[in-house]
């Protein structure tokens, strides 16, 4: 059965989201991020993909305090993203309560230091961030493309001991257009034992069930909560 994992993107300490990554376009749904984190805990959800936007824009974690409210008042495990760019700033998340660090931007930038922090913390800890735009991987917030293919990519990492991946169509990010069900089908083809996490343009419980369908291992659903286009009932059918 696919995972179910909601996420809280923050700016400025509460909880928003973007179209496309392009900041112009925030909208904020919540002032209060836990009490939206204990929304999910509440109806069986046990899972959180919690992304600093601002830490991405500024390539550092910022939005620790958030984090770490979270991990401390709720039991939800919570995957965490966004500015993760130096020891310091792992250092940060993981004491903060991260169960997990997404590795992104480093990923393409310094992968030296990525290989370093599996070698220390084990491929159960630290997650690849694939966003992909035209199939080539976007860094910092999606405001940069670099020239690193998708498939490549994955490849490079999967050999280097990654288990699992985020990966992130761009261009249908909080665009409520329905996720790339080709693309991901595509990568687990590829790349059957990686734990593929699917992430952008969920519109509707009906294609969380074609992803389910597809063997595709979890799924992040965002804006279609927030706009009631999902309801958390509708997920209970998905929860353990």
């Amino acid at each position: 059965m696919i995972t179910i994992i909601p996420a809280i993107d923050i700016i400025d300490g509460k909880c928003v989201r973007l179209s496309r990554g392009e900041f112009n376009t925030k909208k904020i749904y919540d002032q209060n991020p836990l009490d939206v984190a204990k929304r999910f805990q509440d109806i069986g959800i046990q899972r959180l993909h919690l992304v600093d936007l601002d830490g991405a824009r500024m390539k550092k974690v910022v939005n620790w305090g958030v984090l770490e409210r979270i991990a401390s008042k709720t039991e939800l495990v919570i995957d965490f993203g966004g500015g993760v760019q130096t020891d310091e700033d792992l250092r940060i998340a993981f004491e903060s309560g991260a169960a997990m660090v997404t590795a992104g931007s480093i990923a393409v930038k310094e992968p030296q230091t990525v290989r370093r922090w599996l070698e220390q913390f084990g491929s159960e800890k630290i997650i690849l961030g694939a966003d992909v735009k035209d199939r080539k991987i976007a860094i910092h917030g999606w405001q940069e493309e670099s020239d690193r293919e998708l498939f490549h990519f994955l490849e490079e990492y999967t050999e280097q001991g990654i288990t699992q991946t985020i990966c992130t169509d761009v261009s249908r990010d909080g665009m409520l257009s329905g996720p790339a069900f080709e693309l991901y089908r595509e990568i687990k083809s590829e790349f059957p034992e990686l734990h593929l996490v699917a992430s952008g343009g969920i519109a509707q419980i009906d294609d969380i069930h074609r992803l389910n369908d597809d063997g595709i291992d979890a799924v992040i659903i965002g804006k279609a909560i927030y706009e009631n286009r999902i309801q958390l009932a509708e997920l209970k059918g998905f929860l353990c």
